[in-house]
């Protein structure tokens, strides 16, 4: 078995038996596809079947002097996913990572926004231009219904609904949700849909996309990092602030105010309440108000 034809069908194991999203599937991809380059560069000739746990041992540990620990985690992890696949379609019959340890690293806890450092960033952008309307519209998006970035460029006319109050929001894996929407957040989508977009020549296939750049088409997930990144810096602020970084400030805000913690999880598209429960470490004065007021010896 060739490296090429294991990966392609492992990518096709991903996308229709594991239903991951096409941004999860490339990550997995470039793991295996560093592995390859290191057989090729080190004149090893080892296939998917025969390569050893010494090689991949050796692989690591030259792949470590360059990442640090969560990212030599995540190539373990992404290895030891292909080969579990490789064992399972009985190409092998173990996985030469069994015994190999992921590096020990504590849960990173997301950075997160004031709500008025969002306000800040907000008012920076200048609505003198076609443009500023639809980013004050995509970062009220993003911030008043927690969404990922790919959900916001992915975002069509036909996922509002705003009479109900809500936007279908199409997740990781394909998984659809509905996630309610705020009166201001309608306000400002409306502004952009009538004032700007309604003006612009669209490019067939993209009719029913949301958010469009100037050639009419969808933007990009690297556009939305960097219209960030340029508000920013000309607030001067001094935080490492993405696109995610809305979301979490969106679960974290919610969480200060009282809201269910199963609700957020809903909200967010989290498959397990798990992965919500990270909010709750952000802020442990949360933790003591919800004692204070619930607890029988208050």
């Amino acid at each position: 078995m060739k490296w090429q034809n294991a990966l392609k069908d492992f990518q096709l194991y991903l996308k229709i038996e594991r239903g991951l999203s096409d941004n999860s599937i490339e990550s997995y991809c470039r793991d295996i596809q560093r592995l390859m380059s290191y057989l090729e560069e080190n004149n090893i000739s080892n296939s998917p079947i025969s390569i050893s746990s010494e090689t991949i041992q050796h692989f690591i540990y030259e792949a470590a002097k360059s990442l640090n620990a969560r990212s030599q985690s995540r190539l373990i992890s992404g290895l030891r996913s292909f080969f579990n696949y490789l064992v399972f379609e009985d190409y092998r019959s173990d996985n030469p990572l069994e015994l190999i340890e992921s590096p020990k690293i504590g849960r990173k806890l997301p950075d997160t926004l004031s709500e008025e450092e969002i306000d800040q960033i907000i008012q920076a952008i200048d609505l003198s231009k076609p443009e500023g309307e639809r980013n004050r519209a995509m970062l009220e998006t993003l911030y008043g219904c927690g969404l990922r970035v790919s959900e916001l460029i992915n975002l069509k006319l036909s996922d509002l609904f705003f009479d109900e109050g809500f936007i279908k929001v199409t997740g990781k894996g394909d998984k659809q949700r509905f996630v309610p929407i705020v009166a201001s957040t309608i306000k400002y989508i409306n502004i952009y849909r009538n004032e700007i977009r309604n003006h612009q020549s669209i490019q067939a296939g993209f009719e029913d996309t949301l958010f469009l750049n100037r050639r009419g088409k969808q933007l990009t997930r690297a556009m939305i990092f960097t219209i960030i990144k340029q508000l920013v810096e000309k607030i001067g602020l001094k935080k490492n602030v993405s696109p995610h970084t809305f979301r979490h400030s969106f679960a974290t805000h919610l969480l200060q105010n009282d809201a269910d913690l199963r609700a957020i999880q809903l909200m967010l598209g989290h498959e397990s309440i798990t992965t919500t429960e990270i909010y709750v470490h952000l802020d442990k004065s949360h933790l003591t108000k919800v004692v204070e007021k619930y607890h029988p010896r208050k």
